[in-house]
């Protein structure tokens, strides 16, 4: 049964994490191994180099609809974890998908099947153009905003204006399964339809993170003229995770 209200720093992380499953997301995209013991999250977050009221913000983001307060976060750590999870969804969850989902159909014989993974390459290509926009532009536009420096020509509200949400094809590629392929490995394809449930789900709450969370404490940054905590800098990487803009 989910524990009713938010966490905080006293909190032990093995309660959090059998609470709140879905935090193991949030704890790998902060470099946070298992492994922990009895620790609370204070003492777990400090064990890993972690921003303490960052990932906790993440997380109470996350599980309520209350309004996080973007004074509560290091910007630099949050741009760190915005650049983990966009390792994790192009590099590991969509490929990851891509391969069960050939498993789970037959492109060869079937044309439903051909145009489904013809929708789920483009799906794909359209989160690199929405991530690699966001490591190209946004992330180093942030990353001079936090050097002291305010570069010309460009501001936080152009990328609100046009953020979009990159999961709504992923939801339109879950009708076209569920209405038109007749499957008869019923297991694969429903394994491969739960993980698009799973992924639509978090891509949006990814989103949400930037909404509600990033964009308001970029708008505090630059109103402040540079004057806020950035923190330590970007947070390590989880190993495995490819470094850098794409």
């Amino acid at each position: 049964m989910y524990r009713i209200g938010r966490y905080n720093a006293d909190d032990r992380m093995c309660d959090l994490v059998c609470d709140r499953y879905p935090v193991l997301l949030i704890m790998s995209r902060f470099g946070i191994a298992l492994g922990f013991g009895d620790k609370t999250i204070g003492e777990v977050c400090r064990d890993s180099g972690v921003d303490t009221g960052t990932f906790l913000t993440v997380v109470n983001t996350h599980i309520d609809d209350e309004a996080p307060d973007p004074g509560t976060i290091s910007v630099g750590a949050l741009v760190g974890y915005l650049r983990n999870s966009h390792n994790y969804f192009l590099d590991f969850r969509l490929p990851g998908i891509r391969r069960k989902l050939i498993e789970a159909i037959d492109c060869s014989r079937n044309d439903v099947a051909f145009a489904i993974l013809r929708f789920f390459d483009e799906y794909v290509a359209e989160v690199h153009k929405h991530m690699d926009y966001e490591e190209q532009k946004v992330f180093p536009y942030v990353e001079a905003l936090l050097g002291g420096q305010r570069p010309e020509g460009y501001s936080i509200d152009v990328f609100r204006r046009h953020h979009d949400q990159v999961e709504t094809k992923l939801a339109e590629l879950k009708w076209i399964i569920i209405r038109y392929y007749p499957s008869g490995s019923t297991n694969e394809l429903n394994g491969v339809l739960f993980d698009i449930f799973t992924c639509e789900r978090d891509l949006a709450s990814h989103n949400d993170i930037e909404d509600r969370l990033f964009i308001p404490a970029i708008k505090r940054l630059e109103e402040a003229g540079a004057d806020v905590r950035s923190g330590d800098g970007p947070q390590k990487r989880p190993s495995g995770a490819k470094g850098g803009a794409r």
